[in-house]
């Protein structure tokens, strides 16, 4: 009987750790019971090193649940990639994630984050369209972190010498871009026309401003194929064959197109508010001689595709309450301000925008909220990658070639019906 009896004690021990290891593999986190504990965040790189410090003061006051920084590559594709390879293998090395706004429902309807409880942030204080980044499916699954809009930039000497306004609407941008441009030696307009994220941006930014979308319904239907959507691709087809548009922008990313503005090549710039501080540098040509406005679209002022971070909480972390916890810590007022200051990151609360000694250092302020209100989210698919990797590649091949605005439509609506389909 002894032996029965140590038999079934064994067996009992047994069947207890495979219950436990089992829990593990569905994603039943192994941590303590309150949920609290040393946690670590994952992010692109921090090009400033301000969130270092950030997390010092953090580290201070939370001996117990101190957080570890993982930075990845600078490369959008790369962060994703290596985050995506984790996540999958239900690992918790992870536990905060810094994401793109256009990837939280992707990773939410994969099931790698978890839904979080929007009461515990001030999403009230923040600016209203930040938060639409963080849904999916009417739930909130992160709180939003930075954002960001794109803005036009123009050479403000060669507009004034010309006594010409800065372009609200298409029509005179590539009027000014085709006739003022060349009198000065400069390229029209340039934007970011790689096939890269970048170029997702500046293609469904043409396509919001006038009215239309690339999917809509949570990315379950292909809308492309629309009177706006096809004047919104119009508008980069046209500036590319008519040459206001230069060909040498469709090999730009931010950098490239930043550093031609920078270096007295060009009499329009779409790139995000990064690049004002840059332009405005003692290395610059243009430095007290370019202005920024919002995007211009085709009968007024456009809408951006909103950029920007979101935080998430891994949904097999161990510490989901400390998680939580950072998040909160993160985007508090204090350390909002300290995004824009140290870490010249646009932050997400709205009363920022208004201070007087932030817009006097920052004096880009009001017109990047103003853009901020009128912007959208990019494109919200539970299949994102492979949605912005076939409008990638189809616009470019498009602008390369010179192709019309038929058959870019016929060709994205394709590809897209197909990615849906699979879903």
């Amino acid at each position: 009987m002894r032996w029965k009896r140590a038999a079934t004690r064994a067996l009992l021990v047994f069947s207890l750790l495979f219950a436990g290891s089992a829990g593990a593999r569905a994603g039943e986190p192994l941590g303590d019971p309150d949920g609290r504990g040393p946690i670590t965040l994952v992010t692109g790189g921090d090009l400033t090193g301000y969130l270092r410090g950030v997390l010092d003061g953090w580290n201070v006051h939370h001996p117990r649940e101190k957080v570890t920084l993982v930075e990845l590559p600078d490369a959008a594709d790369e962060v994703r990639a290596q985050m995506v390879t984790e996540l999958r293998s239900h690992s918790a090395r992870f536990d905060v994630l810094n994401i793109d706004v256009a990837w939280t429902s992707e990773f939410a309807a994969a099931g790698w984050i978890r839904p979080v409880d929007g009461t515990r942030f001030p999403l009230k204080r923040f600016l209203p369209p930040v938060v639409d980044t963080a849904t999916f499916r009417g739930r909130l699954y992160a709180v939003p972190y930075v954002t960001n809009a794109g803005l036009l930039y123009y050479r403000k000497d060669v507009l004034d010498r010309e006594r010409a306004r800065p372009p609200r609407t298409w029509a005179e941008l590539a009027r000014l871009a085709r006739t003022v441009a060349p009198k000065y030696g400069l390229d029209g307009y340039a934007g970011q026309f790689l096939p890269y994220e970048g170029l997702t941006a500046n293609v469904v930014e043409a396509v919001q401003s006038a009215g239309g979308s690339v999917l809509a319904g949570e990315g379950t239907r292909v809308t492309v194929d629309s009177p706006a959507a096809r004047r919104g691709l119009s508008f980069l087809l046209d500036g590319v064959r008519e040459g206001w548009i230069p060909r040498r922008a469709l090999a730009y990313k931010e950098e490239e197109s930043r550093k031609s503005f920078q270096d007295g090549h060009l009499l329009f710039l779409r790139n995000w508010p990064y690049a004002y501080a840059l332009a405005g540098g003692p290395t610059s040509k243009v430095a007290g001689k370019f202005g920024a406005v919002p995007l211009p679209g085709p009968d007024g002022p456009g809408a951006s595709a909103l950029g920007g971070s979101n935080l998430a909480i891994n949904a097999h972390s161990r510490h989901p309450e400390t998680a939580a916890a950072l998040i909160s810590y993160l985007t508090s007022e204090p350390v909002q301000r300290r995004v824009l200051t140290e870490g010249a990151l646009p932050p997400v609360w709205a009363d920022l925008y208004a201070d007087p000694r932030l817009v006097r250092r920052f004096p880009y302020l009001p017109t990047l909220k103003r853009a901020v209100l009128t912007a959208r989210p990019r494109l919200k698919s539970p299949r994102y990658d492979q949605v912005s990797l076939a409008v990638q590649a189809v616009m470019h091949d498009a602008l390369v070639h010179r192709l019309s605005t038929d058959a870019t439509v016929a060709r994205l609506e394709r590809e897209l019906r197909a990615i849906v389909s699979r879903g």
